[in-house]
């Protein structure tokens, strides 16, 4: 108890996640008499970085990164425009299909609704789109980053709960895949039955110009995915390929970023995996405290006295997960579940890589629902839109979400078909 109260009190008090993670853990190895592994504390941060799959975090940032910085977002947009832009609300598919290539190079859901509600929004609502539903098409898209390969959060799970990041990459592919498809069959209801603008088809000239400037970017997450797949590379060895394709792309080919541009990128993304590496090593640190009091274990105990379905189970974690995920970043809560939680898992007999895909849709959720929602607050602020009118736009968007999690929930061969080919 006193532990917990400590985690919420910090948490109020606005401290730093990785801070109240320490915290709780200094609390819990006190509290239950445990001081004397607090001076292997250390030994235990240093230890929970010490894995090369954590290398692959800021090498994938510092393909977003380079992305951004090089335009490429609004070059796939025009390659798919190409493809679905003349179709009735063809902006909102160009929206979604942009979304679905992005995520395949960005991998963070916050980085990705930045970008696209920055370069989207403004474009749909010029178009006669709605503000509201241009907003949650942009944001509904932005889910599409953690879940498409390469995903920050298949990292992350990879690393804490010990499984192959290139299995967890592939996972994702058929899942991401499905979820695109819901996403398109709102639009369409939606142009169906509320109306949305026409589309306008490219000229013929243009075709060809615009698929070539587009899709060059697009051939990175496919050199990425092919080379996963067929075991040439790790997927921190393909972090670095990638990254070295997108400075090519843009500094060679559209001369677009440059050299002095580098420095300030170098920093933004060593910022930003200092912020996640800590998290992970406090939060490892905190499931270490809590192995030796068998927590997890007594957390097995206790689901297995509820129930004995391994659906109803994965449907609780749902749950869990998606309201931690109200209050606390999606990242931060990956960390301290899967440690917990995966045990439990394991003995209802689930896979850990379609467990891995559970829990990262679970807590995409979090992302764009009050109160803390970060993907939420940056398309408001971007579309200058009160929460109560973007989250009812939202909503169509997470139904359709929370229909394909339930399917891949029940459906298991959905996350596993694709690695257990490999």
């Amino acid at each position: 108890m006193m532990t917990s109260i400590t985690f919420f009190v910090a948490l109020l008090l606005g401290l730093p996640i990785f801070i109240t993670l320490l915290l709780g853990t200094l609390v819990f190895l006190w509290q239950t008499d445990l001081t004397v592994l607090m001076s292997s504390l250390p030994i235990q941060l240093y230890g929970s970085l010490n894995q090369n799959g954590l290398l692959a975090i800021p090498l994938f940032m510092l393909v977003g990164e380079l992305m951004n910085k090089g335009g490429l977002t609004s070059r796939l947009m025009n390659a798919a425009d190409v493809f679905v832009g003349g179709f009735k609300g063809g902006l909102a598919y160009v929206n979604l299909l942009t979304n679905a290539m992005a995520a395949s190079i960005l991998g963070s859901a916050t980085a990705q609704i930045a970008v696209m509600s920055r370069l989207m929004v403004p474009t749909m609502v010029e178009k006669g789109y709605k503000k509201e539903f241009s907003a949650a098409v942009t944001m509904a898209g932005g889910l599409l980053g953690p879940i498409i390969p390469p995903s920050m959060l298949m990292i992350i799970y990879g690393v804490v709960a010990y499984q192959p990041i290139s299995a967890l990459f592939i996972a994702g592919i058929v899942p991401g895949l499905l979820i695109i498809a819901g996403f398109a069959l709102v639009i369409f209801l939606t142009g169906l039955f509320a109306g949305l603008p026409s589309g306008e088809h490219l000229k013929h000239k243009n075709i060809r110009q615009e698929l070539v400037s587009g899709l060059l970017p697009g051939t990175i997450p496919v050199v990425v995915i092919i080379c996963i797949i067929t075991g040439v590379m790790t997927p921190t060895e393909a972090g670095a390929i990638a990254s070295i394709m997108a400075f090519i792309i843009g500094a060679v080919v559209y001369k677009s970023i440059g050299l002095k541009e580098l420095p300030g990128i170098f920093a933004s993304v060593a910022l930003n995996t200092a912020t996640i590496t800590g998290l992970i090593a406090t939060a490892s640190v905190f499931g270490w405290a809590l192995s030796f009091e068998a927590v997890p274990d007594m957390l097995v105990e206790w689901i297995s006295g509820i129930t004995t379905s391994p659906l109803l189970f994965l449907m609780l974690v749902y749950v869990l997960v998606i309201l931690l995920g109200m209050f606390l970043e999606s990242i931060s809560v990956m960390i301290v579940i899967v440690p917990i939680i995966l045990p439990a898992a394991i003995s209802f007999g689930i896979d850990p890589i379609h467990f891995g895909v559970i829990i990262s849709l679970a807590t995409l959720i979090g992302l764009v629902t009050p109160p803390v929602g970060p993907g939420l607050y940056i398309a408001m602020t971007s579309a200058n839109l009160p929460m109560g009118a973007l989250f009812k736009a939202m909503i169509p968007f997470l139904a359709s979400m929370l229909i394909c999690m339930l399917i891949i929930a029940v459906f298991p061969a959905i996350s596993l078909w694709l690695p257990s080919l490999m």
